[in-house]
């Protein structure tokens, strides 16, 4: 299989973080794209992934899974005997899922919002609109305190081990290094949650 990427985007890399962690990493070809060049806005990416982003699995019979949580699902149940990132019971399976949406929507998408908002890097296909990008620093700020909180006396966000929570807020907290948004230094909880994240080998993939 191969897996279309850009490795200095958030989304590969979280793709790249949970196949480390499951020891899969060596189940793919890993595909680089320029996005600045718009390699991902080529006819034949457009077929792979009609939305236009990275990451795109595609499978050696032609089929591609795009999203990155739909890329890191299949992995999870296509692979039932490497250690689980998504929950094993119904109960740690929805609950991680609500952890995930929550990451997704107050820490993920405003720090991507931030980055193409204040940047300009994709300022050629998008306009970009600066208090919007500011207003979403703000957000993630915010989620920041939140998580803050909830990681005392925690040494991961959900459960006594790693899970696919943890690698989403990573990289996004490490993403949003780009656009000088750093975890406060009275936010003592976040901040030895993210060393004892950044100290795992599958953060250096």
């Amino acid at each position: 299989m191969k897996i279309y990427e850009t490795r200095t985007a958030p989304n590969p890399r979280r793709v790249r973080m949970f196949m480390a962690e499951k020891g899969l990493l060596d189940k793919a070809e890993f595909v680089e794209l320029d996005l600045q060049k718009g390699e991902n806005l080529t006819p034949e990416f457009v077929q792979k992934n009609p939305m236009k982003k990275v990451p795109v699995m595609e499978l050696d019979d032609g089929a591609c899974i795009s999203e990155t949580m739909a890329i890191c699902r299949y992995f999870e149940e296509a692979y039932p005997d490497t250690r689980p990132l998504l929950g094993t019971s119904a109960l740690e399976k929805a609950q991680l899922e609500q952890w995930l949406r929550w990451i997704e929507y107050y820490q993920f998408m405003p720090t991507g919002m931030c980055f193409q908002h204040s940047t300009g890097y994709f300022k050629d296909r998008m306009t970009p609109v600066k208090e919007w990008g500011e207003e979403c620093a703000k957000q993630v700020a915010s989620f920041y305190g939140f998580l803050n909180e909830h990681l005392e006396g925690r040494d991961y966000i959900y459960g006594d081990d790693l899970t696919a929570a943890d690698i989403n807020a990573f990289c996004a907290v490490e993403f949003a290094k780009v656009m000088k948004i750093r975890i406060e230094p009275d936010q003592l909880h976040l901040q030895a949650w993210y060393e004892r994240i950044k100290a795992r080998p599958s953060a250096k993939v």
